[in-house]
């Protein structure tokens, strides 16, 4: 009888050396490495869904002493509640659903992070040109803003993801079975994570180890989901 496994959430580590680093993303992480040496008050980090954006961003923020405010908490605060005296500011999903009042607050920010000398950190799924910003003002401060590209994995990124993913939770892997979920996932960070929480429930759930007979197994059951992350 299959024992049903507990939901359990994992942790990802968010350091400078947990950050697995590849052509897909080296530019990135030089821009991150070089502050604050930056041309430009602000460096947006450009990137599909878990392609590392919040890693990245999050390592900086450590090394910067930055504040942070979700976008939908721009409107609502002051800016003496969201900078203090802080010369340094992390808004993640900044190109998601920004209200009229929070792009005007963006552009008081950008500017006094100009006058004291800082840095504005964002992240998106796009470049903040494509973004659908309201404000003229915005747009023209955040057309200057340096743009960092994080790319879809390439064969080594994607083999290392797989790896890391499999010893956060602590499961032992083959190079076998990790070049088989290479050829048979998208090629995405999101798609590495769904398989490999799906590898670890099925094979808590029948207490095995992961094998690829297994894997291709787990992924059958969650091949809508896969193929949903090609879109």
């Amino acid at each position: 009888m299959s024992q049903l496994p507990l939901d359990l959430r994992q942790r990802p580590a968010l350091g400078r050396g947990d950050f697995l680093v590849t052509p897909a993303n080296e530019a990135a992480v030089a821009w991150i490495d070089r502050w604050p040496d930056w041309p430009a008050v602000a460096l947006c980090l450009v990137g599909p869904p878990a392609s590392g954006k919040s890693h990245l961003a999050e390592v900086w923020r450590q090394v910067s002493g930055a504040r942070e405010v979700a976008p939908a908490e721009l409107a609502r605060q002051g800016l003496d509640s969201i900078l203090g005296d802080s010369r340094a500011l992390l808004v993640e999903a900044a190109d998601v659903g920004l209200a009229l009042e929070a792009e005007r607050q963006l552009f008081h920010l950008y500017n006094l992070l100009g006058e004291r000398g800082g840095h504005l950190l964002l992240t998106a799924r796009q470049a903040p040109k494509r973004w659908p910003l309201r404000l003229p003002d915005l747009a023209s401060r955040l057309a200057t803003a340096t743009v960092a590209e994080l790319g879809a994995p390439d064969d080594a990124l994607l083999q290392a993801v797989l790896v890391k993913l499999f010893a956060d939770r602590q499961l032992p892997v083959t190079a076998e079975l990790v070049d088989y979920l290479v050829r048979q996932i998208p090629r995405s960070f999101a798609a590495a994570r769904l398989a490999v929480a799906a590898i670890d429930r099925y094979a808590l759930a029948r207490r095995r180890r992961p094998t690829v007979a297994l894997a291709r197994a787990a992924l059958a059951e969650r091949a809508a989901e896969l193929e949903a992350l090609e879109d």
